[in-house]
Parts: structure tokens; C-alpha cells; sequence
């Protein structure tokens, strides 16, 4: 190693950079907060990059830990962080907040390729069974059998939502033991029933514990419950899902005419 590379400096850590003042109103946490933002608008973090946890920056930072916990809570409200389970929170671009459109129908999978995202799915629970309750809203009889599938869908490997969905096995036989790791609504147009039109609801609420540990919630954020009967040509319905969205990464986008 030459002299000349021996005595270059250590590139500093942004921790390094920041200056708070006592001497001044402005709360300590805001003072993190701005001059985090201006950090990430700036890209001197990177979208993506992981923030120390919240004892460790309180620690090097000699704040305590509720400073800390409000500012990550203010940038995450911001859009600038996002909580990603036990990684903490990760760096979000300023505008990378998901905003689909809603003008026709279409899959998560799809969703996400337009919106320039990988889409993947971890299956949570799957079975093939009777219930009444679904049965009575498909309209079909107390003994049809249906496909329930209970998956997590990221984008860029990060969640985005739960969904719980019912397959109609009588439209759709071949679902039973189909590969359901991607699109089910390509598998569907393949085996010759493709979803056609949809019925849609959106209403806000709160995240269980179970889906606050799989979006990396520390306490419930506002989500997005999004409920959905899809049929074929004709009128023969072939999902009914309920979907959970993480109300902190994604947004529905509508366009309308007067």
C-alpha cells in the first residue's frame, strides 16, 4: 500500500456529519429528523440502506431512546423510512410509494411489474376444503370445495400485503395442484378461465399482531383492507379475497372523468 493510500481518511459516517444543538427550540428529535430527510432527499443514505437501531444511534448519538424512536417514527410517516421487521427501518426513496391505478383489473404480480417492482409471494397456508360461510358467498352449495391460500406478496422483497384468498375448485379443478408461486390470475387465463371483472371494496383499519410481525410494525399503523369477489365472462365467480396493504408504502391511485 503506497504512503499516499495509507494516509487517506476514513470516509466519515453520516452519524459523523450530524449536528444538534441545545441552544436552540427546535426539539432534538426534529433537529435528527430534518437533518435525516435532507440526507435521504439528497442521497447522501441510499434507498435501501438500513438505519441503525434505535438503542445503538441513541447510544453514539447520546440521546435517549424515545428521541429516536420519534424521529424514525416521523421520517416513517414522512416516507422516508419504512419498517422492515427484525432489519429495522430501511431507507425509502421520497417518491417510491406505491401508487396503482385502479381503471381495470389486475394482479398483484402485474401490479408490481407496471410499477417497475419484483413481485414475490410466500404461501403462508394452503388446502383444498369445504366452508359453508364461502360457499354462501360464491353462491354455490354448502358442499362445494374451494382452494384457500393465505400468502404474503413483496415487492422488492419487501411486504406489501396479506391476503387471504378462496379459489372456486368447481370453475377451477386444476388449482388444487397447480404452482401457485406466481401469478394465480395467469394460471387461470391458461387453464382457460380468465377473470374477467371484478367487484371491489376498500375500507381503512388496523393490522393484527400477526400481520403488524410480518410488516415489521412495531404497534399498528393504518393499512389498507382491500376486499374482492372476481368472475369469468360469465358472471361465474372465481376468487373472493381479503387483502391487507401496509398503509405506510402503498396508495391507490384513481383517475376519473366529469
Amino acid at each position: 500500500m503506497s504512503d499516499a493510500e495509507m494516509s487517506k481518511p476514513e470516509p466519515k459516517s453520516f452519524i459523523d456529519v450530524l449536528k444538534l444543538r441545545e441552544d436552540t427550540a427546535m426539539p432534538l428529535y426534529r433537529q435528527l429528523e430534518e437533518q435525516l430527510a435532507s440526507m435521504i432527499e439528497q442521497g447522501q443514505l441510499a434507498p435501501g440502506a438500513t438505519m441503525p437501531a434505535e438503542r445503538h444511534l441513541a447510544a453514539e448519538l447520546g440521546l435517549s431512546r424515545t428521541t429516536i424512536q420519534h424521529c424514525y417514527d416521523a421520517l416513517r410517516k414522512r416516507r422516508l423510512l419504512a419498517a422492515h421487521g427484525r432489519l429495522g427501518y430501511i431507507v425509502q426513496k421520497p417518491e417510491t410509494v406505491l401508487e396503482p391505478g385502479m381503471n381495470r383489473l389486475k394482479g398483484f404480480t402485474q401490479e408490481m411489474e407496471e410499477l417497475g417492482r419484483t413481485p414475490s409471494s410466500k404461501i403462508l397456508e394452503r388446502q383444498a376444503l369445504s366452508d359453508r360461510l364461502i360457499a354462501s358467498i360464491f353462491g354455490l352449495p354448502s358442499t362445494a370445495r374451494f382452494l384457500k391460500l393465505i400468502r404474503v406478496r413483496l415487492g422488492d422483497g419487501i411486504p406489501l400485503s396479506r391476503e387471504v384468498a378462496w379459489y372456486s375448485l368447481d370453475a377451477c379443478p386444476g388449482l388444487e395442484h397447480a404452482d401457485l408461486s406466481g401469478s394465480v390470475y395467469a394460471y387461470l387465463a391458461e387453464d382457460g378461465v380468465p377473470p374477467d371483472h371484478c367487484e371491489q371494496t376498500i375500507e381503512a383499519t388496523s393490522p393484527d399482531m400477526e400481520e403488524c410481525s410480518i410488516f415489521g410494525f412495531t404497534e399498528p399503523l393504518p393499512s389498507l383492507l382491500i376486499k374482492r369477489r372476481t368472475y369469468d365472462q360469465t358472471g361465474r365467480m372465481l376468487e373472493y379475497v381479503e387483502g391487507l396493504f401496509r398503509g405506510d408504502s402503498y396508495a391507490y391511485r384513481l383517475k376519473m372523468k366529469i
